[in-house]
């Protein structure tokens, strides 16, 4: 059997976002890091948490995985980074369960912050009752398979929906969606989302004295 050289399509040298950025990050919703950063990032609404309580931030490690395989998500996970997200690309295979208990179980004590992926996984109430922060197009039982002869990448651009997610890009994901910021944008656009939600408590603050919306944003009477 021909094996490829995973080495030949996997990048390492990936630079990191600052810790104290991404704490910042961490508290921002995903619909504010969108509209801060002027209407970008959105992943397919398709793409949802496992658990409505899951919430991940951290900076990409991308995987474009040939369709129904998993292999290249598990030499992925040898070279993650605490704090990475995984975004994976299943070749637009989307009926097949890539990840599952043993995977997240892997992924935590690695350290990774979450996995995003553009397919289905399986186990998901062990996937809820784990805390591993996972959002997916669903649930699948259709097994996968390793194949030692197929190409796959790692840490090289990947295509998820209309969105291009480089490795080192922010991934910010909550019980709306996910949202991917590029690295170079970052700290701009967190700063932004923090002036955003402060003036959104502001505002909130006026309605509940009595103000209307159209009062508040200068819509007319």
């Amino acid at each position: 059997m021909n094996k490829v050289n995973p080495a030949l399509t996997t990048r390492t040298d990936v630079p990191r976002l600052s810790a104290q950025l991404l704490a910042q990050a961490s508290t921002l919703p995903t619909a504010t890091l969108h509209e801060a950063g002027k209407k970008i990032g959105a992943l397919p609404s398709a793409i949802k948490p496992v658990s409505s309580a899951f919430k991940t931030c951290g900076q990409a490690l991308t995987v474009h995985s040939p369709g129904g395989d998993n292999l290249w998500l598990h030499r992925a996970l040898a070279i993650s980074q605490p704090g990475d997200v995984m975004v994976v690309f299943a070749n637009g295979a989307y009926e097949h369960g890539y990840w599952g208990e043993i995977m997240g179980t892997m992924a935590q004590a690695r350290g990774l912050a979450g996995l995003v992926i553009d397919a289905c996984v399986r186990d998901g109430a062990l996937i809820a009752q784990m805390g591993f922060p996972v959002f997916s197009r669903g649930l699948c039982i259709r097994g996968t398979g390793k194949d030692f002869g197929a190409t796959g990448w790692i840490n090289h651009p990947v295509m998820i929906g209309d969105i291009t997610v480089h490795a080192g890009d922010l991934v910010v994901g909550d019980g709306d969606g996910v949202v991917v910021i590029p690295q170079t944008q970052a700290a701009e656009v967190v700063a932004a989302g923090v002036r955003r939600e402060q003036e959104e408590a502001a505002i909130c603050q006026r309605l509940q004295a009595g103000e209307t919306t159209m009062a508040v944003y200068g819509w007319g009477v």
